[in-house]
């Protein structure tokens, strides 16, 4: 599932939170918030795609999660937060190579002359939430606990997956059908993921030592050695030649989002325009990490995952562009659920976690923050159903405004911005007074209270901006007719 992350340290952060986002670029999947009681969280998990099927640990943990709401396909839940304030969102696709599968190929369930499974495959994307946010009290957890279960499962796909708590955030890659290498991210800097393989330095020896930041597969040197697979000369250790892909489709597909992320966080870092750039859209040393320019905000984060190369030649919506459409845009029309994951050190424990969620394409849907420690959610972000419904539902008034603004941009984009605007202002003032009232009164009928006023208000602004966009929409209609038209 192609997706879009971002990471950002808790020094790279406007007020100290770590912060993790994710694109879910499904294909237009139907989305709803929910809460996973520990009594309904399974004992025994079997997963639709691979068939395989692995007893969980007893007293989980509650968590928050986006799953998909036909359930045919598996969970899906792709994104949340527990009740020990950690966070984790899978997955990013990810690539590979001939010589890593070659020596470490995909557990991919096996079928008989009819279809029928007669062997189970690994873990993928579909089980993974599932699978570890529940049973983890630390992102270097989710990393121990991931880690084990590719060992001993395995993979059927590649994929990267993100976790944090109020301290840490930490990425793991798989690589192959068992293996895998993760790092934590210094608290300084930002990550963008683009679909592509990405660590790009990795010290082994602290891997196989303290493992104080990196960590990875007990046999990862061996497998390196016995198979061929380090391509880096002359001493240097970067994990993305040995592990990833080296393809023509990288750069139109991934690399240009890398490009546009570090040139909106980090313009003086590099000479990212021109024909003397440093890095430009098809480069293939984008850096996987940086240090932003300033301290970044969850409006950066929103903005940058919804971006289609504002400000360059390659925006589809401009009239002037020259080359639009050449790239895969971050904010692409397929996106079904984006959710910011912060967590605050400075509140109390009860109200640390906040989830701000967008349903549909990014570029014209709105965010909303949400308290995470909950036992339910309002129904206008937990109720999505398999029909249309744009009264009762965030996630299909959020799809009918992205598609009617999308074919109207012009005449669209400034009640998306408003709309925007109004739900970012909202939630801020919001949360510092149910902040500041929980301070007080430590009373937590107030989160869900939050929870309601802010879903009444998202409910009321994409109404009216569902309305407005419709109207655009309406004026150019080619069935348009009026009799001062001859």
């Amino acid at each position: 599932m192609a997706c879009t992350t971002i990471l950002v340290g808790k020094k790279a952060s406007y007020d100290g939170s770590t912060l993790i986002a994710r694109n879910d670029d499904g294909f237009f999947d139907e989305k709803k918030l929910v809460v996973v009681d520990p009594k309904k969280q399974p004992r025994k998990y079997k997963s639709k795609i691979s068939h395989v099927e692995i007893d969980l640990p007893d007293n989980p943990l509650t968590y928050t999660a986006t799953p998909n709401v036909n359930a045919d396909n598996g969970i899906w839940a792709a994104n949340g937060i527990n009740s020990h304030n950690v966070a984790m969102t899978a997955t990013e696709t990810l690539t590979s190579n001939p010589l890593v599968l070659g020596a470490d190929p995909y557990v991919k369930p096996e079928r008989n002359s009819k279809g029928r499974v007669k062997k189970s495959g690994g873990i993928g994307e579909e089980d993974l939430v599932v699978l570890v946010l529940p049973y983890i009290r630390s992102a270097r957890e989710g990393v121990l606990r991931l880690g084990e279960l590719l060992e001993k499962y395995g993979t059927y796909e590649p994929n990267g997956i993100a976790f944090s708590d109020e301290n840490e955030i930490w990425w793991l890659e798989t690589i192959g059908g068992h293996h895998f290498i993760a790092k934590r991210v210094k608290d300084e800097e930002y990550v963008i993921m683009p679909n592509q393989f990405g660590i790009d330095s990795f010290d082994l020896d602290d891997a196989f030592g303290e493992q104080k930041e990196h960590i990875c597969s007990k046999d990862l040197r061996e497998f390196i050695a016995a198979n061929h697979l380090d391509l880096n000369l002359g001493g240097v250790f970067n994990p993305r030649w040995i592990f990833g892909s080296h393809s023509d489709a990288d750069h139109v597909y991934n690399t240009p989002r890398a490009w546009f992320m570090a040139r909106y966080f980090s313009p003086s870092a590099h000479r990212y325009d021109g024909k003397d750039a440093d890095i430009g859209p098809e480069s293939d040393n984008i850096p996987w990490s940086l240090i932003p320019d300033h301290k970044i905000t969850v409006e950066d984060i929103k903005y940058i995952l919804s971006s289609y190369y504002q400000g360059t030649p390659y925006n589809p919506y401009s009239k002037v562009s020259e080359k639009p459409g050449v790239y895969r845009p971050i904010g692409i029309s397929r996106t079904s659920v984006m959710q910011i994951l912060q967590i605050r050190p400075y509140v109390d424990d009860a109200i640390k976690a906040v989830g701000w969620l967008s349903f549909g394409s990014n570029p014209f849907n709105g965010s909303v923050p949400l308290y995470a420690n909950v036992d339910s959610f309002p129904r206008y972000f937990s109720g999505t159903t398999m029909d249309v419904d744009t009264l009762n539902s965030y996630f299909w008034a959020s799809r009918l405004i992205g598609v009617l603004a999308d074919a109207n941009y012009g005449a669209c984009i400034q009640h998306i911005e408003r709309y925007q605007a109004a739900l970012f202002n909202k939630g801020h003032e919001l949360l510092n007074h149910y902040d500041a009232a929980f301070k007080s009164e430590k009373n937590g009928d107030l989160l869900k209270k939050f929870n309601e006023e802010i879903a009444s208000f998202a409910k009321e602004q994409s109404l009216d901006t569902l309305k407005k966009v419709l109207m655009e929409a309406s004026k150019v209609m080619k069935c348009g007719y009026s009799r001062s038209d001859n």
